[in-house]
């Protein structure tokens, strides 16, 4: 083929592209959701589904496949066809931890998905038991170092961004904390309320009800900045531990090999309900920061937090399996 024709037939096809991009969509939407309930891939996807829905006059159906921590719900999308009616809501299970701690996924997060926004983020929050003495970090880590063996971290299994956001507080303090690895159906914020557990690094939206009941004690959010739920609790770094910063996230992605022009169209589309005065009060409401972002800028953060709980699950102890 000669070099006028080449370039006429990437002409043609960048048209077609187009025009297909400005037709987007013209059938319903399947959007794949991993992890639990009130996780921030579940809430941001009940929120932002339904108003992308009524901009696109398509419904945008969430699907949920929490099992393997979302394993099974990146896979489903690895496979789909790459044509953008078939999203994946990528957290910090599916495309950091995941791979951090599992040595043969069904599919490559850095070559099966093409990022296109990230939608929202939300700090873990260390909450300890009332009858645990500590009233901030500083009492928690001499407590701990006074009274070794006595705390016991709890969460629904070795790997997941609680235990590993432990390993970077146990090992930014000096101290050692036990880990009790807790069954599916069983929450942390549950055990710690019943005293079963002194201790735990949980979501903020599973949190926050029992932290303004009374029933746990938050010592410290996980995020650069407080949050705003939670004004009057310091950060772990204003808390003297310098550089620990842990944040759970979502955002959307696609298949690889989805037109550029229908993903840039999605990711506009997306900071466009970001924006929207109810949706940015329905995040705050549950402790979810808004992070939209173009799809360059979100490739290069799930690339950093990929290396980074890499390296928290070998500082944990971890070994890919």
């Amino acid at each position: 083929m000669s070099m006028i024709k080449y370039a006429g037939a990437l002409l043609v096809l960048a048209v077609a592209q187009l025009a297909s991009a400005q037709n987007y969509p013209t059938k319903p939407v399947r959007l794949v959701v991993g992890g639990g309930t009130g996780g921030v891939a579940d809430i941001s996807s009940r929120i932002v589904a339904p108003k992308l829905g009524d901009g696109w006059g398509q419904q945008v159906v969430v699907e949920h496949r929490p099992a393997a921590g979302g394993i099974v719900a990146a896979e489903i999308v690895a496979k789909a066809a790459a044509d953008g009616y078939t999203l994946l809501m990528c957290s910090i299970a599916t495309h950091a931890i995941g791979p951090a701690v599992n040595k043969k996924l069904p599919y490559d997060p850095a070559k099966a998905f093409a990022p296109i926004a990230r939608v929202g983020m939300v700090p873990n929050v260390l909450s300890v038991n009332p009858s645990v003495p500590a009233k901030s970090v500083k009492e928690l880590i001499a407590y701990a170092k006074a009274n070794p063996g006595k705390l016991q971290h709890g969460s629904t299994g070795a790997g997941n961004s609680p235990h590993l956001t432990l390993a970077l507080f146990s090992g930014a303090a000096g101290i050692k904390i036990g880990h009790v690895s807790l069954p599916p159906d069983r929450l942390a914020i549950d055990e710690l309320v019943s005293g079963r557990i002194s201790m735990a690094f949980g979501g903020m939206a599973g949190q926050l009800p029992m932290i303004k009941a009374g029933k746990v004690r938050a010592l410290a959010v996980t995020s650069a900045k407080r949050n705003t739920q939670l004004p009057d609790v310091p950060t772990l770094i204003e808390s003297g531990l310098a550089g620990l910063e842990v944040v759970t996230w979502a955002g959307i992605c696609t298949p690889t090999g989805v037109a550029k022009p229908i993903i840039a169209k999605i990711n506009a589309d997306v900071v466009k309900v970001l924006g929207m005065q109810d949706v940015r009060k329905s995040f705050a409401e549950r402790g979810i920061d808004v992070a939209s972002s173009t799809p360059d800028e979100f490739a290069a953060f799930i690339k950093a937090e990929s290396a980074r709980w890499a390296k928290a699950a070998k500082s944990a102890g971890i070994e890919p399996k």
